[in-house]
């Protein structure tokens, strides 16, 4: 194999890493943003629910960053491609993410309007929770590309049924992620309902997986022959399983691993069964963006994973000591925030 193929291998697998990370971390905050009313019923619930996050939001939206940046630097083409035609979606989620942040600042010290940046956080958690599942089904499935590699539809091109169908579903996993965190960081009737919510979640989350697979081989029937997307598929059924099991015994912090694998799991498919395009053509095949047309040089890619290299451990090694520092559950009975 090439050295510039075997890197543009090497740059869609550690894009793919960093995607992973950041669903799997920013999305149990952005859970429990969107369960928010469900989970608090008074202020001081509220605050408990703010505390389990505090410390781990902003580092999480770190992953997304480096996502994003790795792929304008490794993959310029697409990046170019996705956020022109995804412009007006990718403004709400950017709006969305603004809002988002500068409530859980706010709140802590504009006490009169404390309902108004919860309302903000709860927007802000929940649009791109579900704008997120679709984007990524119109890059599954296709949009329509010209020569130029330009989009050539429009907002509502993006509305299509399959790509609304994993909106749902990606909804319905961040959903589950934020509930299995909830319970797993709190205490007392928190947790009850947290449990409770997972519990519910879970089922939900199941038969949109179920009808999203099934849906999936029906409108793209190479998937069913990528073995790799099968391997997943099965990691993705068996956290199901246990997560089932482990919410019923009330092993709060297994629900919440295997949630997070899960998650994983899923992005595993995704990777897999759309290999080694980055945005598919629904016009025309032949002017799909591909790891191959849509990359930087050789040199680029080469730079960037040295970088890579160095600075990914780093990330990784910080994130894993903040969970370490602030592992165990928010006391209920603390009152301060």
């Amino acid at each position: 194999m090439e050295t510039w193929v075997l890197l543009q291998n090497i740059w869609f697998i550690l894009i793919g890493v960093l995607f992973v990370g950041y669903a799997i971390l920013d999305g149990f905050d952005l859970g429990i943003g969107s369960l928010f009313p469900l989970l608090a019923k008074n202020k001081h619930e509220k605050d408990t629910l703010y505390k389990t996050i505090g410390p781990f939001w902003d580092g999480n939206e770190v992953w997304l960053l480096t996502g994003g940046g790795a792929l304008f630097a490794a993959f310029p083409h697409t990046y170019a491609t996705v956020f022109s035609g995804f412009y007006l979606a990718l403004m709400l989620v950017l709006f969305a993410l603004i809002f988002r942040a500068i409530s859980l600042e706010f709140r802590i010290h504009d006490l009169k309007r404390q309902k108004l940046w919860d309302g903000t956080f709860i927007v802000g958690s929940f649009l791109p929770s579900l704008l997120y599942g679709v984007a990524l089904g119109n890059v599954i499935i296709g949009i329509p590309l010209d020569a130029n590699m330009d989009f050539g539809g429009n907002f509502f091109t993006l509305l299509r049924p399959f790509p609304l169908l994993l909106g749902l579903f990606g909804l319905a996993a961040i959903l589950l992620q934020g509930a299995t965190y909830a319970a797993m960081k709190t205490e007392g009737e928190i947790q009850v309902r947290a449990r409770k919510i997972a519990q519910k979640l879970w089922i939900k989350y199941a038969i949109l997986l179920v009808i999203s697979l099934g849906i999936s081989i029906a409108i793209i029937p190479e998937a069913s022959q990528k073995w790799l997307a099968w391997i997943f598929t099965a990691i993705v059924m068996v956290c199901l399983l246990l997560i089932r099991n482990a919410l019923f015994k009330g092993n709060d912090g297994q629900a919440f691993l295997f949630s997070s694998i899960s998650f994983g799991g899923l992005w595993g498919i995704a990777g897999a069964v759309h290999f080694p395009n980055l945005v598919k053509a629904s016009n025309n095949p032949t002017l799909s963006l591909t790891i191959h047309n849509s990359s930087s040089s050789e040199l680029t890619l080469k730079v960037m994973l040295i970088i890579a290299i160095i600075g990914m451990p780093i990330v990784i090694g910080y994130t894993i000591y903040l969970f370490k520092v602030f592992k165990g559950k928010v006391k209920t009975e603390d009152k301060s925030y």
